[in-house]
Formats: C-alpha cells, structure tokens, sequence
C-alpha cells in the first residue's frame, strides 16, 4: 500500500500542478529554467558525489561499460545539462501559438491552438541527465513531469530534483511540476502506469525489454521505440574518404547509443576499393566484425554474420556489416530488418539519394552525415525527451513543439447550426 499510496499522491500533486505551469507565462518557465541551471553549478560538488555512489554500486554490480558510460555525470555532463537548458529558453514557446486561420461559408473563423499535454510520466534508464533534459524540455511545453530513473541511478537523480525543486521554489512555481519517483522497486512502475486519470501520456527510453514492459501493462498511451537498428549505406560513386569517416563516427564515437550505426552496407562495385581500409580502421579501433560471405572473404578477420545478426541492437563495439547488388538491395534489407529509427546513404548520386530519402521509412533519413544526428539538440530542437521510431503523435526526437498538442479554436458573431 505504501508504494500505490506514493504513487497515486505524485499522480494527483502532478495533475494539480500541471493546470498551474499549463497558463504560465513564457517569462516565468525561461526564469524557472534559468534558474535550474544556475543551481546546477551550485550544487555541482553535490551532485558528483552522489553521482559516485551511484558509480561504486554499480562496479560492484557488474554493469556493462555502456550501462556505466550513460550513468556517469561528469563536469562536461554537467556543463551539457545547463548548455540544454539554456538552448530551451531560446527556444520559442509553442503553448498558446495557431495556425493560419480559415472561414467557413456560415463566417465562422476556424484555426488551431497549441495546448500543453498535461501531466507526462517517463521511465528511463542509467542516464541521469535525462532527468535534467525532460525536466527542462516537459515545464517548457506547460506540462508536469513525473521520471521514474533507475534504481542504479537513484542517488544522482535524486540530487537532480533536489536541485531542479529549489529552482522551482525560488521562482515561484510548485515543485511538483517536476517530481523524481524516490521509489527503487519496480512495483512502483506498475502502479505509475495505472495512472490513466492524471498521467496523459508515458515515455519510456531504455532497452527493448524495458519499453516492451511498459507497453504490456500501461493503460496510458505510450510514445516509444523499441531499438535502434541504424543503418549507413555507402553507394557506388560515392567519396570514399567522406564514407570512412562518417561510418566511423557512426559507430565508434558511442556506440552505446540508440543512434550509433549497427549495420553497414556496401554497394558491390565499390566493395573492394572501400571495406580494406574501412575494416582496418575499425578492427584498430576494437571493432569486432560480423559479416556476410562477400565481407569474410575481404576481411579475414570478420566473424561470420548470422541471420540474428542483421536485426541486432549492439550497443556496443560490434558492427555488422552486408555487401548488397545496389540501393534497391540495401532499401530491401533496412525494410526487413530496420527499426524506424535512424537510416543514411553516402552517394554522389542525386537521383539515388532522392531515392533512398523517399524509400527509408525512419525517424530520421540522411544524405552525406553521420547516423549520430539523430538527436534533438544536434537537430535544434533543444535537449531532447526520446525518440520515436511510433508515428502517433510524433516522429523523431522529441522537443517543445512534440510534447504540445492542438485544440480547435472556433470564433463566430452568434451562429447557430440549422
């Protein structure tokens, strides 16, 4: 009872307050912002210590690297926060803006308003900073915010909203607009999604099991995407020193991210010109390769890829890698085998990149550039809250205008409907 009692209070506190920053002034959420991000150096010291607590628990938990990577909060991680923050006050507001208005024949004038969600609860795992981003991103939108961190990261994110909550107090506004759930069970998850009467919609980021968790027993609508299976095809004709190095951003520069590339495919006439040195490059780089026939017999030291292989979420410095016929091979596997999320083509090919932006049904589609811009600060969206590889309601990364919503706004001089 005392984790439903928990839940249900942060529930209906977030709802109640959500009708507050939902009519609040554009001046006050940039000054509530501000504010956050100047308590943030403040309690930097603070925050990095609880950080370590984190961190020593989980080596002795024998988390992964990747795990570890995303949990640590560093002083850059720290300066990225405030930078996020900063980057969302020049952001302009979305709540209270419409559309071009249009006339019916009875005179009524008819446009769109954007609205604010209300109340968004997001589970989220290792990242920290996450905390700050959907915190930031959520109150610029007029929404509440509930984050459910996990339990290796309860530490720093309480640290978070202790720092977030003394913002909010200075400039006025209710701290519940943002609340940590201080819970580490997992029941408390549970509970959270059966919130349909105060919680609007649920954003889970972390792992397909996690995402999968959540969709199977929310009874709120869920925004999510289940993995990154990104894909970079180099073309025949395309530059080959700009394909090295975009591939090799794309996989190696963090591979622990929903973003990093997990499959290369390589047009065939370019195949013997261009795997030699892009192989070489990443088994130096501690890549380890899994490849199809072709790539095996270039590449002695490539391990045989399976058919597992090709619809795998590595996360990790593992890469698989497919010599394909032509675009229309390559557009093929990344419908069979792909994500929705993240897909880019290297060509001098004007045609075949109009092509492949038309026949890549993902979040994001690129010509010439590194898979790793997916993502809503790189994108100029400000920090982003996820990822949505679902269509409904948004696609992409998600920044201000995606956690808003429209209503119709009607105005007339005494019509009736005959």
């Amino acid at each position: 009872m005392h984790i439903e009692s928990t839940i249900m209070g942060m529930a209906r506190a977030a709802r109640s307050a959500s009708r507050q920053i939902a009519t609040s002034s554009s001046d006050t959420k940039n000054a509530a912002l501000l504010k956050i991000a100047e308590k943030l150096t403040q309690n930097e010291a603070f925050i990095q210590n609880e950080n370590t607590k984190d961190l020593i628990l989980a080596k002795e938990k024998g988390l992964s690297i990747a795990m570890i990577d995303r949990l640590t909060i560093t002083e850059a991680t720290i300066r990225s926060m405030i930078q996020g923050l900063q980057e969302v006050v020049q952001l302009p507001d979305p709540v209270g803006s419409t559309s071009a208005s249009w006339k019916r024949p009875n005179q009524l004038t008819i446009s769109k308003m954007r609205i604010p969600l209300g109340v968004i609860g997001i589970i989220y795992e290792s990242r920290p900073n996450v905390t700050i981003d959907a915190a930031g991103l959520c109150l610029k939108a007029g929404n509440a915010v509930i984050l459910r961190g996990g339990s290796e990261a309860i530490h720093s994110n309480r640290a978070l909203a202790k720092t977030i909550h003394e913002a909010l107090s200075e400039t006025g506004l209710p701290k519940e607009i943002v609340q940590v759930v201080p819970i580490p069970d997992r029941e408390a998850v549970t509970w959270l999604l059966q919130q349909e009467e105060c919680i609007d919609l649920i954003i889970p980021r972390g792992g397909e099991s996690l995402i999968r968790f959540v969709v199977e027993n929310s009874k709120i609508p869920v925004l999510k995407h289940y993995k990154g299976v990104c894909h970079v095809f180099v073309d025949d004709g395309a530059d080959l020193a700009m394909a090295e190095k975009i591939c090799f951003n794309s996989k190696v520069q963090r591979p622990g991210v929903c973003n990093a590339m997990e499959t290369l495919l390589v047009h065939k006439n370019i195949v013997s010109d261009f795997l030699p040195m892009m192989g070489e490059r990443f088994i130096n780089a501690g890549v380890e390769i899994r490849g199809c026939p072709e790539t095996c017999r270039i590449l002695p030291q490539a391990k045989p890829a399976t058919e597992k292989d090709w619809s795998e979420e590595y996360l990790d410095l593992i890469l698989a890698v497919r010599v394909v016929e032509d675009i229309h091979a390559a557009l093929e596997h990344i419908r069979q085998y792909g994500s929705s999320h993240t897909e880019a083509i290297v060509t001098q090919n004007y045609s075949r990149a109009q092509q492949f932006l038309k026949e890549a049904d993902s979040s994001v589609v690129l010509v010439n550039a590194s898979t790793r811009f997916n993502d809503g600060g790189q994108l100029g969206l400000g920090a982003e809250i996820g990822i949505s590889t679902s269509k409904l309601h948004a696609f992409g990364p998600m920044g201000v205008e995606e956690l808003t919503t429209t209503k119709f706004i009607v105005l007339g001089e005494g019509q009736i409907r005959e």
